[in-house]
């Protein structure tokens, strides 16, 4: 009987292996990373004394894609980090992708004075402070002034380091952010390994 064609050939059999091996990895990165984690670096003094400049963080997607496969729009909860993609984003001009802290949700009346953020709904008439959310990170005065309704499927967010113009948030000139454009929220802080921490 004669040999098979991979028999006579092992090295055809070998490079067809790795190839089929190369790409389940690409596939099951894409799927990972379109719907379970992604992993994003922190650039800027935004986020300070949260998040520091080349913080390696990982992104947990799983909420937002139990959201999608329901047809509905994910929201975080009020005091988490997310992550997002930057809705007046040019290449190479501004960052495509941004880290924040969540301060107002859909339909809340969000006010900034004194140096202190205010957030109004229908649980809360009178108002409550949204950094009482953050377990007491956000390391610094809140500069500026607002007074807005957070439209509906949008979101409010701030950096942490609120001094003048250290963050580029909803407070002065970001804006709302649309729910379709949130990656995901923070979980991990992977990198410095001395700095590991789950959020």
């Amino acid at each position: 009987m004669e040999a098979g064609f991979f028999t006579r050939h092992p090295l055809f059999k070998d490079l067809i292996n790795i190839s089929i091996f190369i790409v389940c990895v690409l596939v099951g990165t894409l799927f990972i990373n379109n719907y379970i984690f992604r992993s994003f670096s922190v650039v800027g003094p935004s986020m300070e004394k949260t998040l520091y400049t080349n913080d390696r963080l990982i992104i947990n997607r799983v909420p937002v894609t139990i959201a999608h496969l329901q047809n509905k729009q994910f929201v975080p909860q009020r005091g988490q980090i997310i992550v997002f993609k930057n809705p007046h984003y040019e290449p190479g001009i501004q960052d495509e992708y941004i880290v924040k802290r969540v301060i107002g949700l859909p339909g809340e009346h969000v006010v900034l004075k004194d140096g202190k953020y205010t957030v109004y709904n229908k649980q809360n008439p009178n108002g409550f402070n949204p950094d009482d959310y953050n377990h007491g990170e956000p390391g610094s005065p809140t500069s500026g002034s607002v007074d807005t309704i957070v439209p509906d499927g949008q979101l409010f967010v701030s950096g942490d380091h609120r001094q003048g113009d250290y963050s580029f948030d909803s407070r002065n000139g970001l804006g709302t952010i649309p729910l379709y454009d949130v990656v995901g929220t923070v979980s991990l802080r992977i990198y410095p390994f001395n700095k590991i921490r789950t959020f």
